[in-house]
Order: C-alpha cells, then sequence, then structure tokens
C-alpha cells in the first residue's frame, strides 16, 4: 500500500527542484549590478595583466568548467571587436584570495570592469551574447 504522506513529500521535493532549476536558468548568465560590488576596484596588479582602456572583460575559471570554453571564445571574440577592451582569465583555484573577496560561487563568474577597474557587472554560469555586449556598454559609457 501506498503512503499518501510520503507522496506528498515526494511531491514537493520534486515541485521545489523545479523551481529552483527554473530560477537558475532564468539568471543564468545575466550580467547585473549587485549592491555587493558598489565601490568594488580591481587593479591591474590583481588580475595579474592590465585593465582594457575602455573596458575589462574578467573571467574566473576552473579546469573542471564545463562552460567555461564558451565563455572564454566569447569573452576573446568580443574583446578583440571591441576598441580598448580586454579579456583577463583567472584560475578561481590559484586565486583564492580574489574568490573570497569577490564572493565568487560558481565557474564561470564574469565580472565586467570599467576603464578605472570598478565592478559594474557581473554574472555566473553560461555567457550571453547580447548581455555581454550590452554590459561592455555601460562599463565603456561609465
Amino acid at each position: 500500500m501506498v503512503d499518501p504522506a510520503g507522496l506528498v513529500v515526494c511531491a514537493a521535493v520534486l515541485t521545489a527542484a523545479g523551481l529552483f532549476g527554473t530560477v537558475r536558468a532564468a539568471h543564468d548568465g545575466r550580467l547585473r549590478r549587485r549592491r555587493a560590488d558598489a565601490g568594488r576596484f580591481l587593479s591591474a596588479t590583481e588580475l595579474g595583466g592590465h585593465l582594457g582602456e575602455r573596458v575589462t572583460l574578467v573571467q574566473f575559471s576552473t579546469a573542471l568548467c564545463s562552460s567555461c570554453p564558451a565563455a572564454r571564445r566569447l569573452l576573446r571574440e568580443l574583446a578583440a571587436a571591441t576598441p580598448g577592451a580586454a579579456h583577463v582569465e583567472i584560475d578561481a583555484e590559484a586565486r583564492p584570495d580574489l574568490v573570497g573577496r569577490l564572493d565568487i560561487l560558481r565557474t564561470p563568474t564574469v565580472l565586467v570592469l570599467d576603464r578605472h577597474g570598478r565592478i559594474v557587472r557581473r554574472a555566473s554560469g553560461p555567457q550571453r551574447r547580447t548581455e555581454v555586449v550590452a554590459a561592455i556598454e555601460v562599463a565603456a559609457a561609465g
């Protein structure tokens, strides 16, 4: 005989998991402004490279990240096509100091910096070209 309470619990767990998946999929790759990033800057020294003249795309990656190669290709392509833009990739495992300070929770995480190194947008998960292009425009204008 089937336990009705067990069915209710099973249905509740499946509903919660479906809701979580839907919300996460809607937020993946969306570049947005976070209050916690207000006033945060990254220097060329911290990045291990240089800042772009207008905008810098910073990508945090790990060796086992399945979405990181696609993000790398997209960001390199957009940086190459945008005058004054630079792409910097950081191995999250090699830089736990930055990962902790910047609240990097998953890879790929992309930070869009203005010419001064101020974080203007961030996204986690697979990137969307239109979102990155819009964030580049915001950073370059500001």
